[in-house]
């Protein structure tokens, strides 16, 4: 039988680990990530892509505000009636609750300065006839030079002042509603001017009013005859902080709240903002308006006001997306799966684990949230920036 030689393994094994380990170093250097400046690329089957998390980032949320106000007559559709001749108090035809359309009837008055005005009216009339007759006949009289000039002068004179006097004691009888009809009974009117519920009444019959009580040395006296509004639309008065006048713009719409209701919203508007602080409170007075269709709100009621306000601009990420780097702010914004580049960003406040960005970033661009730390490592790396 032939001599078989033995044959040896050792330099195919030998050659076989070579190869393998001259392999590894080519696939760890095609899983390694590039950086170049603030940019950082990852190969598209990296596992390190797997550490990483992105959001979107969103527009600012707003926020929510609360603060307290008070109910009041809307002075818009608001009259606070006064008389404005002295006299004692015949009759009153209407009753608090009592809905009156514009010039009816509040109070009638048994007044001697109106009649008086009545009386002046009626004798202005009167004297205007007189001199409308005489210019008429002493101007006959000098056609046929049976009278001086100077007659027909002086009677030219006494119409144009007859009719002053006339106009006079008419336009005195309008500011008081009444028309110079010749009727002369001290017998006043008291009107509203406005139309609206009847919703304060502080006048009884036989009582003695004037026009002067304002000036009167007692509180109570101040108080109007009447006041007549329009209860379904009510002002709101809230006193607003330094801190949060900032929010309250005209236009703002507020949504109010009343503890004798808790189930129900009312809509209200902010009108206007006062332009002075209350020294003593350091206050400043915001007026709005509040719609009331069912009445159910009340002047001089104390209200919670609820609005939300983004006077802020700014966009909203992640807290975690956002990591310090010499005092400064920076993100990594995600330009396209796998690549990365770090943007420095000015932010705002904190609120629920979100950040404000005011300037840096846009809307619906993507920041990672997870392993910006491991991207600014790799960026700070040698070879990175």
């Amino acid at each position: 039988m032939p001599n078989r030689q033995p044959v040896c393994l050792f330099p195919i094994i030998i050659s076989l680990l070579l190869a393998a380990c001259s392999k590894a170093p080519e696939t760890d250097e095609s899983s390694a990530p590039k950086v170049a400046g603030d940019r950082v690329t990852f190969p598209a089957k990296s596992p390190q892509l797997t550490a990483l998390s992105v959001a979107t980032v969103e527009a600012r949320p707003s926020e929510a505000h609360r603060a307290n106000g008070r109910l009041v007559w809307n002075e818009e559709a608001t009259v606070r009636i006064y008389t404005p001749v002295a006299g004692r108090v015949q009759s009153i035809p209407v009753s608090l609750g009592d809905f009156l359309g514009q010039n009816a009837p509040l109070a009638r008055l048994d007044s001697p300065d109106f009649g008086q005005a009545q009386a002046d009216a009626h004798k202005a009339n009167a004297d205007l006839l007189l001199a409308e007759r005489t210019l008429a006949r002493t101007q006959d009289l000098f056609e046929h030079g049976a009278a001086a000039r100077k007659d027909l002068e002086a009677a030219e004179n006494a119409y144009a002042g007859a009719q002053a006097e006339k106009q006079r004691t008419a336009s005195r009888l309008a500011l008081y509603g009444a028309t110079a009809d010749g009727t002369v009974d001290g017998l006043f009117t008291l009107r509203t001017p406005l139309a609206g519920v009847v919703v304060e009444k502080n006048i009884n019959a036989g009582q003695e009013v004037r026009p002067d009580q304002l000036l009167a040395n007692a509180p109570q006296l101040f108080a109007p005859l009447f006041v007549l509004s329009d209860p379904t639309h009510l002002s709101l008065l809230i006193d607003a902080t330094e801190r949060d006048l900032a929010f309250f713009r005209p236009g703002l719409a507020l949504t109010v709240r009343s503890s004798a209701f808790p189930d129900t919203k009312f809509a209200g508007i902010v009108d206007r903002v006062a332009d002075f602080f209350d020294p003593a409170t350091r206050m400043v007075t915001v007026r709005g308006h509040v719609e009331n269709p069912d009445r159910l709100l009340k002047a001089e009621m104390f209200v919670s006001i609820e609005f939300e306000s983004d006077s802020t601009p700014g966009l909203s990420i992640p807290t975690q997306a956002v990591f310090l780097k010499g005092g400064r702010h920076f993100v990594f914004l995600e330009e396209k799966p796998g690549t990365y580049v770090r943007r420095e960003v000015e932010v705002g406040s904190e609120q629920a684990g979100k950040l404000i960005v005011l300037h840096g970033l846009e809307s619906n661009q993507r920041v990672v949230t997870e392993g910006s730390l491991l991207l600014n490592e790799l960026q700070s790396s040698p070879g990175g920036s």
